[in-house]
């Protein structure tokens, strides 16, 4: 009952498919929790995640990835699978593909359910999170040159907002930077995993009265 109603919530609060369009803006920043920074004016480069969410009989996950130590950026950081769009790519292919590539996600175990809030990222992307929906538990495989880890994180946990805290670093310039973090475990899920969840979970419980028990209902 409980994963019925996580789908149809799903279906009915994100974006269609296909009403993405490479010119959309993103309502959502990293400039969000951090007014004071200057934000400039340049063309994003378009790039797309996918939140695969498990339909587990004793309750909904969400799969994630732990990058692997040896990349130049972003070393260790949990992250969803995804990257940029190549040329003539909609968010949903590109999501899909690095899904693919990264841990070995068949394409064919995601059933597409929507769109939700793009994130303008600090380094210039314009990332598009993708939402699939996983009927059986998938069979991953990581990229150890792109991906450490494949772990599942329960929906519950990440819908929670008394998980969702305010963090900081202090930054050469003397200012400091806010982000969103949701630790998990000894797993730091923060930045830009972190906004994209925390947009997730306002587009859809945000405007409920009793958000966190609809979102409490969902994940039972």
């Amino acid at each position: 009952m409980s994963l019925a109603t996580l789908k149809a919530r799903l279906v009915e609060r994100l974006a269609p498919a296909d009403a993405w369009r490479p010119e959309l803006t993103a309502p959502r920043s990293d400039f969000d929790l951090n007014p004071q920074a200057a934000r400039p004016m340049r063309d994003l480069r378009p790039a797309a995640v996918l939140i695969p969410v498990v339909a587990r009989p004793e309750g909904a996950t969400v799969l994630l990835t732990r990058r692997a130590d040896t990349l130049a950026r972003h070393t260790g950081q949990i992250a969803f699978p995804g990257g940029r769009l190549d040329p003539g790519e909609t968010a949903v292919q590109a999501a899909l593909r690095e899904a693919d590539e990264e841990v070995a996600l068949n394409p064919a175990g995601v059933e597409v359910l929507g769109l939700s809030d793009a994130y303008e990222t600090g380094t210039g992307f314009l990332v598009t999170p993708v939402i699939g929906w996983l009927e059986t538990p998938p069979v991953t495989t990581p990229s150890p040159d792109e991906v450490a880890e494949v772990f599942e994180t329960p929906w519950d946990f990440l819908m929670d907002a008394a998980n969702h805290r305010r963090d900081f670093y202090d930054i050469d310039d003397g200012l400091r930077r806010w982000f969103w973090a949701m630790p998990w475990g000894e797993r730091y899920i923060w930045g830009v995993t972190a906004g994209i969840l925390k947009g997730l979970h306002a587009r859809l419980y945000g405007d409920e009265p009793a958000a966190e028990l609809a979102a409490e209902e969902d994940a039972a």
